[in-house]
């Protein structure tokens, strides 16, 4: 199984005076590494930059709805504020400050760095209502953070992405990059970066087709997951689901490895219950599951007409991608034992600084 870079790594307390305030290219959802932030006073920005210099990655800048606030006036009254409305009821999405409208897809990525501003020992507000409104559309991915802050320790933010994003995989430590280190911050995040434990491409993704629809699905990485991928690389499978009001179940025809914990299945989650049931939900529901994956990119209405809810003996096939991945294209035979290659598969006949694939591995130059 081959790894891939995801992180959903860079949170960072990061600034941008409103005067100064450079959007960033939409992104072209091109590439499987997407790099998140929230810029407030230029810090992020900066650090963004450096990162994407040793990394290919696309650029999501997050902008408050409402602009030219000064979070920071009357000892951070109005950043405080916003803060202690989160705190109080953080399941509420009205508890959250407004952003910019995000038509950006995650499905698109493997690997997410968020960069966001720590503040008063917590996460930035604005970069909190982006992971609460993306929550389900990063469940499964591979995640890490850097925090960016004056010289607050970062525990609090750390504490902050577990509870917004409760379904990722986390790559590894945060990387805290503060006012005395931030000129090295491109040592800091090089070394970073080699310490991360990247996801497997070949248990990335997985289609599901449904009267004559088809899906992607974003997979988890544990046992499950890898032996119905095994099973998939022989051929798909397909089963008949029943509706059982908040999901489509039914068995497998085979029992896999479970890892089961109680959760809050959410609408597109992927499950598997007792051994060889799948459930595929289009509602929530609390129970202890082993977690499969997560359809890409559906609304709760969509995933009711894709799934034909309220319909019996519902025919549903497994398979995987037809081609191979850019990254499992180069880990075959093409591969030269000098040659390197982008995390998109392209030859780099003179790589300069960043991250690459050799002799199917991934290498930091």
């Amino acid at each position: 199984m081959k790894k891939i870079l995801s992180f959903l790594a860079a949170m960072l307390f990061c600034c941008c005076s409103a005067d100064n305030e450079v959007k960033a290219e939409e992104p072209t959802n091109t590439g499987k590494t997407l790099v998140v932030y929230y810029s407030y006073t230029g810090n992020c920005r900066e650090i963004v930059n450096t990162l994407t210099s040793q990394i290919e990655a696309d650029v999501l800048e997050i902008q408050p709805a409402e602009k030219g606030l000064k979070y920071e006036a009357n000892n951070y009254a109005l950043g405080t504020q916003l803060l202690n409305a989160i705190k109080a009821n953080p399941n509420d999405a009205s508890s959250y400050p407004a952003i910019d409208p995000v038509t950006t897809l995650l499905s698109g990525y493997q690997n997410i760095i968020i960069v966001t501003p720590l503040w008063w020992s917590q996460m930035a507000a604005i970069m909190q209502t982006y992971l609460f409104q993306s929550a389900s559309q990063m469940v499964g991915k591979h995640v890490g953070m850097i925090v960016s802050s004056h010289s607050s320790g970062i525990s609090g933010v750390v504490s902050d992405a577990k509870r917004l994003l409760p379904n990722v995989t986390w790559m590894g430590d945060a990387l805290w990059i503060n006012a005395s280190n931030h000129s090295n911050r491109a040592t800091l995040i090089e070394n970073w970066l080699k310490t991360l434990t990247f996801a497997e491409e070949n248990m990335d993704k997985m289609y599901i087709t449904i009267g004559g629809q088809t899906q992607s699905v974003t997979l988890v990485d544990n046992d499950a997951t890898r032996e119905l991928v095994a099973a998939l690389q022989s051929a798909p499978i397909t089963v008949t689901l029943n509706d059982n009001n908040f999901e489509i179940w039914g068995s497998l025809g085979k029992s896999l490895t479970t890892k089961n914990e109680q959760m809050t299945a959410l609408p597109g989650d992927i499950v598997l219950y007792n051994g060889s049931n799948i459930c595929i939900f289009y509602e929530s529901n609390s129970w202890s599951y082993t977690r499969l994956g997560h359809i890409d990119g559906l609304s709760e209405n969509e995933l009711r007409t894709f799934l034909k809810a309220g319909e019996s003996n519902i025919s549903v096939t497994l398979s995987l991608t037809s081609g191979t991945t850019a990254i499992k294209s180069v880990n075959g035979n093409r591969m030269e034992d000098r040659a390197y290659y982008s995390l998109n598969g392209v030859k780099v006949d003179n790589p300069s600084k960043g991250l690459y694939i050799k002799n199917g591995k991934k290498v930091i130059l």
